[in-house]
């Protein structure tokens, strides 16, 4: 019987593997669809096309270009938001924290908001070394001792929650941005390989030591090993 229920089955699988796709389907790997953010995208969508070769149904559409709507606006809005933040760093006197931000900026990887969320909320701060650096940040492990043994238990995370948050997402991006430089090497040289740790645990080590190196950069001007500037304006 077994045997016979996985015959029965077969047909089938062979079906479905050997479906060729409607030409004009949207998901052929010959039409590569449309990039919503576009400007003529919403013209688009009547050629669309289901794997069956059928149009999109009316309402579909609508709400589909109602949502580009929605895409354009909120795009809009944070390109005139960054601009308006650009002009007035800009203005600004080239000394304190408004310093900090521009050189922040030249590091490739980091944009303005991030420059400017790092050194409102931490950099700025007159924080004793880099261990309460670590600590304001959240980033520090939290302390499990039982009788004579003494060990992390993960995060502690009563820092700042808003600036975890920004380092571990700047940390993936900065291992992008940044493959060359000595901190994404020591990241590679502990995660590759099958005894290497588990990356979501060192990304947050990397945090830390790219917070530390950072806040070196912006109070002694020293750049970390292996990373690359921007060219000042």
């Amino acid at each position: 019987m077994r045997g016979a229920r996985t015959a029965s089955r077969e047909p089938s699988q062979r079906a479905f593997t050997h479906h060729q796709p409607h030409e004009e389907c949207a998901c052929s790997s010959r039409d590569p669809g449309i990039k919503p953010h576009l400007r003529k995208a919403p013209e688009r969508l009547a050629g669309l096309r289901t794997a069956e070769g059928t149009g999109l149904p009316a309402n579909i559409i609508e709400e589909f270009r109602r949502d580009m709507a929605r895409l354009a606006l909120v795009r809009e809005q944070i390109s005139s938001i960054e601009k308006t933040r650009a002009e007035r760093l800009e203005r600004a006197p080239d000394t304190g924290p408004h310093a900090m931000v521009r050189l922040l900026a030249r590091v490739i990887g980091i944009g303005i908001e991030t420059a400017d969320m790092l050194v409102r909320e931490i950099l700025s701060r007159k924080l004793r070394d880099r261990r309460a650096l670590a600590r304001y940040a959240g980033l520090t492990g939290s302390p499990d001792e039982s009788g004579l043994k003494s060990r992390e238990k993960g995060l502690a995370k009563a820092g700042n929650a808003r600036v975890r948050r920004g380092l571990i997402q700047l940390a993936w991006r900065f291992l992008m941005f940044q493959k060359d430089s000595a901190l994404a090497r020591w990241y590679r040289t502990r995660t590759e390989g099958p005894s290497g740790a588990r990356k979501t645990t060192m990304i947050v080590a990397l945090a830390r030591k790219l917070l530390i190196a950072l806040w070196r950069l912006v109070t002694t001007g020293e750049v970390p090993d292996g990373v690359e500037l921007r060219t000042a304006a």
